[in-house]
């Protein structure tokens, strides 16, 4: 039997989908809208590869570019969640209104991040205040290098819960347990990280008495926490 040579664009759609899933969206998109080609530009626009965009690892500035000024205002409707590094963060989320996003997750997370966009001055207050629900942070704060945790819950976990209005959803991870700052609530008020809507919570902390003091009653409607004890990688736990 003699192999046959099949072009790409003979395929029916639902075998040209199989094989763009087993891509990278952010690959699909580049190559594929705007080529005037009406039915691979259709395809491109399914859900399955607008939905979530995970711009992390790309430093290809010419598609960064491309898809701020192309692409994002093009698919903005369908976007619900974004992967992305502090480096491009401002850029892409100023790129178009994203009227269904809802969650975010940051890779480099550290504190000077929260000081810079996470302010009432911040250009990208009004996203991060009115529209995302779910924030997922990979901490890139180094724990050693923190002077005080007492400090770091304050001015970074704590500033976080009041800064984002509708969080339900938060998860505050690092590479390693023993390079994330730990949350530390001993001696601060009751009021320190406080949240009436937050659901869910998986953080590393300082100490079990952290953990107690999470469970006081300060976050209201919390039904899921997941913690880590700082400088302790063998250690972790679940409270449902």
């Amino acid at each position: 039997m003699k192999p046959s040579n099949v072009h790409l664009l003979g395929l029916p759609n639902e075998i040209l989908l199989i094989i763009l899933r087993k891509l990278n969206n952010i690959d699909v998109l580049y190559s594929l809208l705007d080529i005037n080609n009406g039915r691979l530009d259709i395809i491109a626009q399914e859900n399955t590869f607008t939905n979530i965009l995970n711009f992390v690892n790309t430093n290809n500035i010419s598609l960064i570019d491309r898809f701020c000024i192309y692409i994002l205002p093009r698919i903005h409707h369908c976007i619900k969640y974004f992967i992305l590094e502090p480096v491009f963060m401002e850029r892409i989320l100023l790129a178009a209104v994203y009227p269904n996003l809802t969650e975010l997750k940051l890779f480099n997370f550290e504190q000077q991040i929260a000081s810079k966009y996470f302010t009432e001055e911040s250009s990208l207050r009004s996203v991060f205040q009115q529209q995302i629900t779910s924030l997922i942070l990979v901490n890139n704060d180094k724990g050693a290098r923190i002077d005080s945790f007492k400090e770091y819950t304050r001015n970074v976990y704590a500033h976080i819960l009041n800064f984002f209005k509708n969080l339900t959803y938060l998860n505050i991870m690092g590479p390693c347990v023993m390079l994330c700052p730990g949350l530390s609530l001993c001696d601060l008020p009751s009021t320190t990280f406080y949240s009436s809507i937050l659901t869910h919570l998986s953080i590393v902390v300082q100490t079990f008495d952290d953990c107690l003091y999470l469970l006081d009653g300060r976050l209201k409607q919390l039904t899921s926490f997941h913690r880590q004890f700082f400088n302790d990688c063998s250690k972790h736990g679940k409270f449902s």
